[in-house]
């Protein structure tokens, strides 16, 4: 037998750390190779993490509800051994992930060595500065005395926090983060300082859930290093609104779905991008990184919480073909069946902030791509045409774009030609499919 470590993987880009919403197991506990060990909960999507050997589940190292970084360990597993002809030793049947028997050590060793420095959890370390905790006065609840974010979100809910001027009952010891060979190569992470709001009679404490503090760490971390700069069209989309009424219901009883305003938009942003792919690129620090295919992020809301998933080669898909991915995207959000590869590898995000009645506004960028455009909702102005005012159905896209990347002429001539395009659909020259 031999004892393997299933770590916390890596659900979608820029994702640092997942939350175990359920788990599917229980020590003792037979799997086989890809059986589901949990449901994993990111700011990207909810998927089942699957066991990569076949034996027997030893012990669980986190609960439900706990956020663990990417590459923490969240179970072991005791694996099922074969004999070779000329070897009476059992060797595991599995791939290639850390033994047991290696750096097992990086666990926190307090209780059993407290003259060692104390390791901790970036997930630990993140919640204790947020809080002002002293980790040297907590005792821990995990494995050998390690502490667990468990042990200080009880300490926050009882509102009895150690703090650095309080005697100490331990030791005077560094904190040691946990070594960098335990988790998978990720982008620093940006902490929050801690912010004292006063409460009073009547408010309501939210407790923060760990998609929502993923969203918060993206977000913040776009913002940070982002020189974000903004600009905006209006778009007369008058003729594209009657070609869209005219088709919509013969489309949805034909084909099962509905014919989006935002699928006309979609297509005619990815071919601008095939025009000017200065847009569909990413800052790699010494260099810009000009994505070939073009995968259009788009924005998906639940009541809590918001997902990107990703219309592949946007610009090989005719208006029909990006409707019922819109449509299908949308259903698995919805239903909580969103995959991994169902949020990667966007490389440009239009966003539907017309469906809450927006008329303006500046999205902050989908990191690392280079820029994000908003559709606003469509509404009937009054706009002079050859020196007569006429109604006309009218829409603002607003662009947020990454100012080391780009530039304002390229980015003005990009939304020019988006609303070219638009402006030019007709039941004459628009092919729906």
């Amino acid at each position: 037998m031999a004892m393997e470590l299933m770590k916390m993987p890596q659900l979608g880009e820029s994702v640092t750390e997942g939350t175990i919403s359920k788990w599917l197991v229980k020590p003792g506990d037979h799997v086989t190779k890809y059986d589901p060990l949990a449901e994993v909960m990111t700011d990207k999507v909810n998927a089942e993490v699957p066991s990569s050997f076949t034996g027997i589940i030893k012990e669980l190292k986190a609960d439900e509800n706990q956020t663990l970084a990417v590459g923490e360990v969240i179970c072991s597993i005791e694996v099922e051994t074969v004999k070779t002809d000329n070897d009476n030793v059992g060797q595991a049947v599995s791939h290639s992930v850390e033994k047991v028997d290696a750096p097992v050590t990086r666990n926190v060793q307090q209780a059993a060595e407290p003259s060692r420095k104390a390791r901790y959890s970036p997930a630990v370390l993140k919640l204790s500065q947020e809080h002002g905790i002293d980790l040297t006065k907590v005792k821990g609840t995990g494995n050998e005395g390690r502490i667990t974010r468990k042990d200080l979100l009880k300490l926050v809910e009882s509102g009895n926090l150690p703090k650095a001027d309080e005697p100490s009952a331990m030791p005077d010891s560094a904190p040691e983060v946990l070594a960098p060979e335990v988790l998978a190569p990720q982008v620093d992470r940006q902490t929050s300082p801690v912010t004292n709001v006063t409460t009073a009679a009547g408010d309501k404490e939210i407790p923060v859930t760990g998609i929502r503090k993923a969203i918060a760490s993206n977000m913040l971390k776009s913002k940070h290093e982002i020189p974000h700069a903004w600009t905006m069209v209006e778009v007369d989309a008058s003729n594209m609104v009657k070609l869209r009424d005219n088709l919509k219901s013969d489309f949805k009883q034909k084909e099962g779905y509905n014919l989006t305003y935002f699928a006309f938009f979609v297509k005619a942003v990815a071919q601008a991008l095939t025009e000017f792919p200065e847009l569909n690129s990413m800052w790699a620090g010494e260099k810009i990184i000009q994505k070939k295919e073009i995968n259009i992020s788009i924005a998906v809301a639940t009541e809590d919480a918001l997902f990107v998933p990703v219309i592949k080669n946007a610009d090989e898909k005719s208006i029909k073909g990006i409707a019922r991915e819109i449509q299908e995207l949308a259903s698995k959000v919805k239903a909580g069946k969103l995959k991994a590869e169902d949020m990667q590898g966007g490389t440009f995000t239009v966003n539907n902030t017309g469906s809450f009645g927006s008329v303006q506004s500046m999205g902050i960028i989908n990191y690392p791509q280079a820029a994000i455009l908003q559709v606003e909702t469509i509404v009937k102005r009054p706009v002079v045409i050859n020196d007569m005012i006429a109604v006309r159905d009218m829409v603002n896209l607003c662009l947020s774009l990454d100012h080391r990347v780009l530039d304002g002429l390229v980015c003005g001539r990009f939304l020019a030609r988006v609303k070219e395009i638009i402006e030019k659909i007709s039941k004459e020259n628009t092919s729906i499919y």
